[in-house]
């Protein structure tokens, strides 16, 4: 098993997961491969995010390798067919973070603009901590030029394949931040979900859990609803979310709001912060919503 250090290089990575690691780190910023973890754990390579930790990104990597030994952790969501079609979606898939065999499953969306996907620091810190909680989580690199036809593919993808992953199909969560946040509420929206997935047969999501986005659409067909958000985001204000679920609380839908005093955007889990520990309540959330 490999063992990553701050001194390991996103070649190093690269090399040793082959394949399977050609989307751990963005592909649509110019990251450049000897640069060092250490290097790259900044926010002028993650741009928009703050509380950025090398240790965290180490983890989640010495995470993934010795899992790589043990069981398949990347899924393409789309077949070779479907990228002959369209050659962008070779830079789509599932990374998997395996919780408990048949538990409910959580599908992570990291934010980044629209332009890239920060999953270092936005979905895969996530699914490595629900994943310790025994549920079974993913975390979806999807394409910044169409993240909702890439979510959607994700969860037919999953709920076609929920023997094969040893998931439960009937019980899931959207989690998303900044642009991911935006994902996962419009998937998490029962209509979208049908419209988006051509699909009747597929249940909605249990929960979405959000974090730090200006989403301001408001309807009953609209998931219960977690946020979390700092009061010096510049980017969403605290203001906007928390008046979002006061609509939604007037359709009688569930909502949990938290807002963070000095936090700015892209606090991820909020690890040596005010924040640290919100993901607890937010699967708390997700666990007293889950339909019968």
């Amino acid at each position: 098993m490999a063992q990553f250090t701050l001194n390991s290089t996103i070649n190093d990575v690269e090399n040793y997961f082959g394949e399977e690691g050609r989307l751990l780190f963005p592909v649509d910023r110019p990251f450049n491969p000897n640069e060092t973890i250490a290097q790259i754990s900044n926010s002028a390579h993650y741009i928009w995010y703050s509380a950025i930790h090398a240790t965290k990104m180490l983890e989640i990597l010495n995470y993934l390798a010795a899992q790589s030994q043990e069981r398949q952790i990347f899924y393409p969501i789309y077949s070779k067919e479907e990228i002959a079609a369209h050659p962008s979606r070779a830079n789509t898939g599932l990374y998997f973070f395996k919780g408990r065999s048949k538990a409910p499953f959580a599908i992570n969306n990291a934010g980044g603009g629209f332009a890239y996907v920060a999953a270092m620091q936005d979905s895969f810190p996530h699914a490595l901590e629900i994943s310790k909680h025994g549920y079974n989580a993913f975390a979806l690199i999807y394409r910044p030029t169409n993240p909702y036809e890439d979510l959607a593919q994700t969860i037919t993808f999953i709920e076609d394949h929920a023997e094969e992953l040893e998931v439960d199909p009937r019980h899931y969560s959207l989690w998303g931040g900044s642009a991911g946040a935006r994902m996962a509420a419009e998937l998490g929206n029962r209509d979208v979900l049908y419209q988006l997935t051509g699909r009747m047969d597929i249940p909605q999501a249990d929960a979405v859990i959000m974090q730090y986005t200006g989403f301001s659409r408001v309807s009953s067909a609209d998931a219960p609803t977690y946020v979390s958000v700092g009061d010096s985001d510049w980017i969403a204000d605290w203001r906007t979310m928390k008046q979002r679920l006061f609509y939604l609380d007037q359709l009688g839908i569930p909502t949990e709001f938290h807002v963070y005093s000095g936090l700015n955007h892209g606090f991820g889990l909020g690890e040596g912060t005010v924040a640290e520990g919100w993901i607890n309540d937010a699967i708390k959330f997700w666990k007293a919503n889950m339909k019968n």
